[in-house]
């Protein structure tokens, strides 16, 4: 077992770590080497660096294996680096350049004035999130991209581990682009689609949607859902929306879910469930995020997410394990 003191200095060399992956992500340095080997001059000038400040990181980065020495002063990229690139379906480029955005960076580093004052010290500077996001289009299409690269992973097993109703009708609550949208209903061809979502992320649904092929059968309404969600639907899909919410502001949420939803209607939110052991979780690494960028966003357990669904008048029915650290939740009215 590791000594403590070694799990102490890992975790405070970690910080290092990413900031090399950062600059990796923000440079396109992966790009840069995917066609072959550059030496550290020519890759400068190509992402407009200078040299000697990105020697220095390529020397860490290659002692992390995602680039290799290929010669005097040269780096080539390898396998492990490959997801760096913004071009490979697995791509990590922008989650790691979402997650080092100035504004989440601050948001990470005042974790401990958080902690001390019970309220997030991000929104006490830029305001709630989706607010920032909305003045900010650089920064929110970074979101995006962010939150359809961790979509693809949790879709995909979605899609594979349930079995939707035949011809049914699927609300998509806070859909974003509609990623998630468009691969049920490519693995559905008999439902059809609502994406719900605030008026400044719509705009990009309607194209993902008209992209996809699928403006026949998606219906793309924006809205808030505190006020109220689109009627008649025979599941509502709920993914990455409860954790940034309290359980009073959560319930709300779900209470207008089950007033919209059709009798026999299923809701499923998609979202980590945390362990009830003291076992590292990727949960609980998003709850620290959860912590610091929302006043009461937070992860839940099992047992939490069946008390937030029964204040809302729902039953938990079931739990399926979707990998990459992700779950789906299905309830029903009581």
């Amino acid at each position: 077992m590791p000594h403590s003191d070694d799990l102490l200095w890992g975790a405070v060399g970690d910080i290092s770590r990413f900031a090399a992956l950062l600059t990796m992500a923000e440079l396109g340095l992966a790009d840069h080497l995917a066609q072959g080997p550059l030496d550290s001059a020519e890759l400068a000038g190509r992402c407009g660096a200078h040299a000697p400040s990105l020697r220095r990181v390529l020397r860490e980065l290659a002692s992390m294996g995602v680039v290799r020495v290929a010669g005097p002063d040269a780096y080539d990229l390898t396998e492990k680096g490959t997801p760096l690139r913004s071009d490979v379906p697995d791509s990590v480029r922008s989650s790691i350049r979402m997650l080092g955005e100035e504004s989440f960076w601050y948001a990470m580093g005042m974790l401990p004035a958080t902690v001390r004052e019970g309220g997030s010290a991000f929104m006490k500077r830029y305001g709630p999130l989706y607010d920032h996001l909305a003045a900010n289009p650089d920064v929110s299409r970074m979101f995006d991209d962010y939150m359809t690269a961790r979509a693809i992973p949790l879709t995909e097993g979605l899609v594979k581990r349930y079995d939707f109703p035949a011809a049914a009708t699927m609300v998509d609550v806070a859909g974003g682009k509609g990623h998630i949208l468009a691969t049920v209903l490519h693995a559905n061809p008999q439902m059809r689609g609502v994406l719900f979502d605030l008026e400044y992320v719509t705009r990009h649904a309607r194209q993902t949607l008209e992209a996809e092929g699928l403006a026949d059968r998606a219906q793309v309404v924006a809205g808030d859902m505190f006020a109220g969600v689109p009627a008649g639907g025979d599941v509502y899909l709920l993914a990455s929306v409860l954790h940034n919410w309290d359980d009073d502001d959560a319930v709300r949420i779900l209470r207008n879910v089950r007033e919209a939803m059709n009798d026999e209607g299923r809701v499923l939110i998609l979202e980590v469930v945390l362990p009830d052991s003291e076992e590292p979780h990727l949960g609980k690494d998003i709850d620290m995020r959860m912590l610091a960028i929302f006043n009461g966003g937070t992860e839940r357990s099992r047992e939490q997410y069946a008390a937030v669904l029964g204040h809302a008048g729902l039953v938990l029915t079931d739990v399926v394990e979707l990998g990459s650290g992700a779950h789906l939740i299905e309830a029903r009215r009581r």
